[in-house]
């Protein structure tokens, strides 16, 4: 398969537009980013993503995606 011939999608990530390829899910953004999985929350289109459910986020076009640091305390 050629690099043309495959498809990528863009997100907005924290206020950029990141391009990535078709099918890239929200843990493999943070991994791909170098953040340990604990190290940062997750939201997309405004709603909170737990930790455990990253792996099955699959990202598609035109998303926004915000990463940001837990907070802890009360």
């Amino acid at each position: 398969m050629s690099v043309s011939a495959l498809k990528t999608v863009t997100i907005t990530l924290d206020g950029q537009p990141r391009p990535l390829p078709a099918g890239t899910t929200l843990a493999a953004l943070i991994e791909q980013l170098g953040h340990p999985a604990n190290a940062v929350s997750t939201a997309v289109n405004g709603q909170f993503v737990a930790r455990d459910a990253r792996m099955n986020r699959v990202l598609k076009d035109g998303e926004q995606v915000l990463l940001f640091q837990p907070i802890v305390g009360g």
